[in-house]
């Protein structure tokens, strides 16, 4: 264009033709021809048609390759090293390089992959996204995997992660209501998967889960489900649950306590609003503010997130729930119906006046899990004192009272027993258990006796309180001593 421009400027300057060639060094056509020029506007730049290829004879079996391939599961497919090695294992002329096969391969799975574009949506403050992802975890030292639920605020970016077992309507529930909780207030609007346990669309109509009905009807908020395989329709609880497991549960989280660890991920949750919304160039803390704005008030009476059935006990008076998990109930329940009440952590047992007998905690996954709690099968252990050495109490019992105990005569041990079962329902299994230890740790006393008074103190002042020498008893002492040498 510098060129073209002096040739123009020269010509302003009454040069001539022939002499504006010899001073641009151009030949006197090129230099009439952009003196002729009336428009020099950009033009769209055009694409070359290709030269042929030694691969087109070949194309037309790739393309019939990649296209049954969609057919097939996704991890055996072809790939580019696989055409170019079946090409020449088919055609022995074939002179085609591996890059140039590549190349082709790739083209062609770009045109054929289905695109969708994205339409950017406004979220409006108090509207909320959920969602479910995966991380390993350290529970009382052993590695598990777990499913933790991700509620994001697409208007600030804020989020806060809750972490359960499974992805049951109870768990949702359960996730949703301690959000709820923390902040103080219900979400007007929420939009979540088409397959997580709060129910699901097909077509036109929504078929939602008994227990997440009730649940919404409870809160008032409105659900939209996504449509089937659309993840974009959510994406920024899609793209938070790569961020929170990056950044929350990276190193490995450890803990013994699942719902209490929640309630520490809820609080830490707030340490990250202090940061600047990727977009909004914000402080997402101040963004969440508004969406407090929007929430609907909490309701005055507090949802039992709870999936209530009737379940017959089997001939060692467990219950069966999710298809393979067993539970204790008590021996003198078996082939009777029970109540049981399925939670997000655990599993309640009722007794006939519909209080709690046990609550054991909730298994998940696919294998065969039995939850035994020593404490229903005590009253017929005392009356078959012969099951002993293969109960299960005694294999909870540390091993110092287990040998004191296999020592006993069946009279002693019935004692024992029975005096173990009254501590574990005036106390707990474990505090009688403790008792026993401390009792076998002063050999020649009363131990039943003795464990009764460690019970007692340990429930009444804990188990770190010092332990004092108590009043002065020699004045009473003397006074039996005189009144049994009176004749």
């Amino acid at each position: 264009m510098s060129q073209i421009n002096c040739i123009r400027d020269l010509r302003k300057e009454g040069y001539s033709v022939a002499r504006i060639a010899r001073e641009v060094s151009v030949d006197e056509k090129t230099a009439r021809k952009y003196l002729c020029m009336e428009d020099f506007s950009p033009k769209p730049p055009q694409k070359k048609e290709g030269l042929p290829s030694k691969l087109d004879p070949y194309k037309p079996q790739i393309d019939g390759w990649l296209s049954n391939d969609e057919k097939e599961n996704s991890k055996q497919r072809h790939t580019a090293q696989r055409v170019y090695d079946r090409l020449v294992e088919l055609h022995p002329e074939f002179g085609c390089s591996y890059p140039t096969v590549s190349r082709y391969v790739r083209k062609t799975r770009a045109q054929r992959s289905s695109y969708r574009a994205c339409q950017e949506l406004v979220w409006h403050p108090g509207e909320a996204q959920g969602d479910f992802g995966e991380a390993d975890c350290y529970e009382r030292g052993v590695k598990q995997r777990k499913h933790y639920l991700v509620c994001v605020f697409p208007n600030s970016n804020a989020d806060f992660p809750q972490m359960f077992n499974g992805e049951t309507s109870e768990c949702i529930c359960q996730g949703f209501q301690d959000v709820f909780e923390f902040i103080g207030g219900v979400f007007p609007l929420v939009v979540i998967d088409n397959a997580t346990g709060a129910g699901r669309r097909i077509g036109q109509e929504i078929r939602e889960a008994k227990l997440f009905a009730q649940f919404r009807a409870h809160y008032g908020f409105s659900i939209r489900f996504c449509s089937p395989g659309s993840g974009w329709e959510k994406g920024c609880v899609e793209n938070k649950i790569g961020t929170v497991r990056r950044n929350r549960f990276v190193p490995l989280p450890e803990f013994d306590d699942l719902q209490q660890y929640n309630k520490g991920l809820l609080e830490q949750a707030t340490s990250f609003q202090g940061n600047t919304h990727y977009k909004k160039n914000t402080i997402i803390g101040e963004l969440f503010e508004q969406d407090r704005e929007a929430l609907l008030p909490l309701p005055r009476h507090r949802f039992d997130v709870c999936r209530y059935v009737y379940a017959k006990a089997d001939g060692y008076g467990k219950v069966e729930i999710d298809g393979n998990h067993h539970y204790s109930t008590r021996p003198e329940y078996r082939g009777s119906e029970v109540l049981v009440g399925i939670r997000a952590h655990t599993v309640d047992i009722y007794d006939d006046k519909r209080k709690i007998l046990v609550s054991h905690v909730r298994k998940f996954g696919k294998e065969r899990s039995d939850s035994v709690d020593p404490r229903t099968s005590m009253a017929v252990l005392m009356r078959n004192v012969g099951a002993w050495p293969n109960s299960g109490v005694r294999e909870m019992v540390s091993s110092p009272v287990r040998d004191y105990l296999d020592a006993l005569d069946r009279e002693s041990l019935k004692d024992a027993l029975r005096t173990m079962n009254l501590l574990s329902e005036r106390y707990s299994f474990e505090r009688a258990l403790d008792a026993f230890d401390l009792v076998l740790r002063n050999p020649g006393n009363a131990p039943f006796s003795d464990a009764m008074v460690f019970a007692a103190r340990m429930a009444e002042f804990g188990d770190q309180t010092d332990l004092d020498a108590g009043p002065d008893l020699s004045l009473y002492d003397q006074l039996l001593e005189q009144r049994r040498v009176q004749p």
